[in-house]
């Protein structure tokens, strides 16, 4: 059981911010929120999910995507966190496993994921 102060204190961070159901393998953009001296603007990334962790106000989710030179690259974000200005869901992925590591050691077609049909 929470304190109640503690408890308070999380549902005023979430307050009333819209996130989408996604999961582990659909793909994501997300608007970045970049701060540069007195400007801001947004920056897409778009990738894969490849982990969602944690609950209520410490979730967290990691993306992947691939880079300039076929570098990988990763970023993880707090969910509710104030830079993320939106998120997107792209594709829903069909995926059997709640952990994608397995793409980091892969590359090109065999990085794909199966894409759920409606």
């Amino acid at each position: 059981m929470r304190n109640r102060y503690i408890q308070s204190f999380q549902e005023a961070q979430i307050g009333k911010k819209q996130v989408p159901q996604f999961k582990a393998g659909d793909t994501l953009r997300l608007g970045i929120k970049i701060q540069e001296g007195d400007k801001t603007r947004i920056q897409h990334f778009e990738g894969v999910c490849i982990s969602i962790r944690g609950n209520g106000v410490d979730r967290t989710f990691t993306t992947r995507k691939m880079g300039a030179n076929n570098i990988g690259v990763e970023k993880t974000f707090p969910l509710y966190s104030e830079s993320l200005e939106n998120i997107e869901v792209l594709r829903i992925g069909r995926v059997r496993r709640a952990k994608l590591y397995y793409l980091r050691s892969r590359r090109g077609k065999a990085a794909r994921i199966r894409e759920l049909r409606k």
